[in-house]
């Protein structure tokens, strides 16, 4: 009586389990149906290494050297929309999905370092034949911007870094990968709404600024087709290395925007930045947090105008 008391609550447990995992299982949203809404006229698709970029590309055509955003970690080129609304009136403006993120989704060979993501966004530019840019970058963007000034200084004219990673954080050495829980896994099949708003309230200093509009656009492009393994595989092959021999080659100027609230790479780094970059200024923002162009774009828009 006993063991039959114990199969059927095992059975019970199973059931409560598999319900609860079809309950909860996120999977891919359609990339079609990701298009109609988050794509336009002015953006396309261009082949780079063999990832296809999708880019928004406004402003004026002949413009010989364009602005280009490079967007930050889990975000997609719309974070640039209020800036490149702005500014398209008088420059070239493009935007792109970096490979793993928003329509671009999976880069087919798997690989996620740097080093490729800056060789990437070098073939993008050849393949538009764009030979300078003013380069702009947040956080993650941020450190693909100054590395790839770094690697290719003849191809950018102005640098401008928004809260750029590539300084090691505290527990965290060059050189070595970082170790990724195991149960990072599951991200791939469950993904719920209220855990990414939970991880995004922080990137804001004012809470208010994330809306529903806001969390379901990076809802929806989170759950792009490939793109959540994408995110493990970078957290996976991501090696810091010693940015200060890269930086303190990088002649170009440079404009460092950093809100004094960011909760994720706080202002004090930017110190780091200034004493070996010979031609960079820093301009902060009060009462703003990580992402300035999404918080408050015009104080933030203004400093980058002055600088352009």
């Amino acid at each position: 009586m006993f063991l039959k008391a114990l199969k059927i609550i095992a059975l019970v447990f199973t059931s409560f389990i598999v319900l609860a995992a079809l309950y909860l299982w996120t999977p891919d949203k359609s990339k079609a149906e990701l298009e109609k809404i988050y794509s336009s006229p002015k953006n396309a698709y261009a082949n780079a290494l063999g990832v296809k970029i999708h880019y928004q590309d406004t402003g004026p055509s002949k413009n010989p050297i364009p602005i280009l955003f490079l967007h930050g970690f889990g975000a997609s080129l719309q974070t640039w929309d209020a800036w490149s609304e702005y500014l398209r009136n008088d420059y070239r403006v493009i935007s792109i999905d970096l490979p793993g993120f928003g329509l671009t989704g999976e880069d087919p060979s798997g690989i996620y370092t740097d080093q490729r993501s800056v060789e990437v966004i070098e073939a993008f530019l050849k393949e538009l034949k764009i030979l300078k840019v003013v380069l702009v970058g947040n956080s993650m963007g941020g450190k693909f911007a100054w590395q790839f000034a770094a690697r290719y200084p003849d191809q950018v004219v102005k640098l401008v870094l928004i809260s750029p990673d590539g300084y090691a954080s505290p527990g965290i050495k060059y050189g070595k990968k970082i170790e990724i829980p195991a149960i990072a896994q599951l991200y791939r099949y469950f993904f719920s709404k209220t855990f990414l708003e939970m991880n995004l309230e922080p990137a804001y200093a004012n809470p208010k600024t994330l809306n529903n509009a806001l969390v379901n656009r990076y809802y929806d492009l989170m759950l792009a087709p490939g793109v959540r393994g994408a995110i493990l595989a970078r957290m996976q092959q991501t090696v810091l290395q010693d940015p200060v021999p890269s930086l303190a080659n990088i002649k170009v100027p440079t404009l460092l925007i950093w809100g004094e609230k960011d909760a994720f790479i706080p202002i004090a780094n930017s110190d780091d930045y200034l004493k070996v970059m010979p031609n960079a200024k820093r301009v902060s923002l009060p009462n703003i947090g990580h992402l300035p162009q999404e918080e408050q774009p015009s104080i933030g828009l203004a400093a980058l105008k002055e600088f352009l």
